[in-house]
């Protein structure tokens, strides 16, 4: 496979409108995600360096580092989430002839389900704590890319969602009830706090006059 976070707009789009079940809705989470995150560092940048923007330049730094780093985690996720896909069919096609077989396809599906929940809940924390520095940067920001802000929120709100259904979807095949559960858990708590983020970052957007 090649390189999902490789790919131009164009090929990386093309694939997901293909007739292959990988990259799917996790991939596309984690690619708006990425999206999202570096119109977040956009906005920091067009506020640092500005003198009229100086009083801001303290809160905006930590964003414009918090953005870069959820970038890069959240394209590197786009290609995880696919290979995590990809690794729960590699282990349905294996052999179930003898009960030794059967109980090594079990254990490989365990195992590779496991995989494809862990790795879009990761997805759904990095795109919320970018989500959670949308606020200030709307607020603080530079005033000629509040709309770029605002996007950055829609974008990186939509990462969470989208990436706590993949979590949703795979959370019936994780047999391990105390690690279902931790994971239930831990959905909802980044989900409560992205949708207060996003309703944070839509007050200031309607402040903003950003909303129709």
């Amino acid at each position: 496979m090649n390189e999902l976070g490789s790919l131009s707009v164009r090929d990386f789009t093309a694939s997901l409108a293909s007739d292959a079940p990988a990259p799917g809705g996790g991939s596309a989470s984690a690619a708006a995600g990425a999206a999202g995150a570096a119109l977040l560092g956009m906005v920091a940048r067009l506020t640092l360096g500005k003198e009229k923007y100086r009083d801001a330049w303290e809160a905006l730094e930590p964003v414009a580092r918090g953005a870069d780093s959820a970038r890069e985690k959240l394209l590197e996720l786009v290609d995880e989430d696919t290979r995590a896909f990809d690794g729960i069919v590699a282990a349905r096609r294996l052999p179930k002839e003898t009960e030794g077989e059967k109980e090594a396809r079990r254990r490989a599906i365990d195992d590779a389900t496991v995989v494809a929940t862990t790795v879009p809940l990761q997805t759904a924390s990095i795109a919320g704590n970018a989500l959670a520095l949308v606020p200030l940067a709307l607020e603080k920001g530079n005033p000629n890319c509040a709309s770029d802000g605002w996007v950055a929120g829609l974008l990186l709100a939509a990462a969470v969602e989208g990436a706590l259904a993949n979590v949703a979807i795979n959370l019936p095949g994780v047999s391990d009830p105390d690690l279902s559960r931790g994971f239930s858990e831990d959905a909802r708590e980044i989900g409560a706090k992205a949708r207060a983020a996003a309703e944070k970052a839509r007050a200031v957007a309607g402040s903003r006059g950003l909303l129709p």
